[in-house]
C-alpha cells in the first residue's frame, strides 16, 4: 500500500492519504490523528497472537489487518483518552485501512459488518514464536 501523500506516518503501517481522507471527512487535524495513530501502534505491537486467537485477518504488504467487534476495539482503547473526534478518526483510519488489504487479498470475504472494526500492525513487529 503506498501514499500519494507527503504526509508521514512513521511507524503506522497506513499511509498518508487515508488519514487525509479520514481527517477530511471527519474535520479533524491530520497530525494529531498521526499522534494517535503512533500511541496506539505502539500498543498494538506484541498483540498479533491475541488478535489471530479471535479475529478473522489478512497479510498482505507486510501487514496484517484484523476485523475485530466493537467490544474488542473499546477494550484496546480503554487505556487511551483520545478526544471523541480524534478517536473517531483513528478507528476510521484502522477500519480503511484493513478493508483496503481484505479487498486486495485473494479469496478472502472483504465485506465488513456494522459492528466491525478494523486494526491494522504491521507483519515485522509480529511476536515471535
Amino acid at each position: 500500500m503506498t501514499s500519494d501523500t507527503d504526509l508521514d506516518t512513521g511507524e503506522v503501517p497506513i499511509g498518508g492519504a487515508v488519514v487525509e481522507r479520514v481527517a477530511e471527512r471527519g474535520d479533524v487535524d491530520p497530525g494529531r490523528i498521526v499522534d494517535a495513530l503512533l500511541a496506539l501502534n505502539a500498543e498494538l505491537l506484541g498483540r498479533h497472537s491475541a488478535f489471530e486467537r479471535s479475529a478473522e485477518y489478512v497479510t498482505v504488504d507486510g501487514t496484517r489487518a484484523y476485523r475485530i467487534d466493537e467490544e474488542g476495539w473499546r477494550d484496546l482503547l480503554a487505556d487511551f483518552d483520545f478526544e471523541a473526534p480524534v478517536e473517531r478518526a483513528v478507528r476510521a483510519v484502522h477500519t480503511e485501512g484493513a478493508r483496503l488489504r481484505f479487498a486486495s487479498a485473494v479469496g478472502v470475504d472483504d465485506h465488513f459488518a456494522p459492528d466491525e472494526v478494523g486494526v491494522v500492525i504491521g507483519v515485522d513487529t509480529a511476536e515471535q514464536f
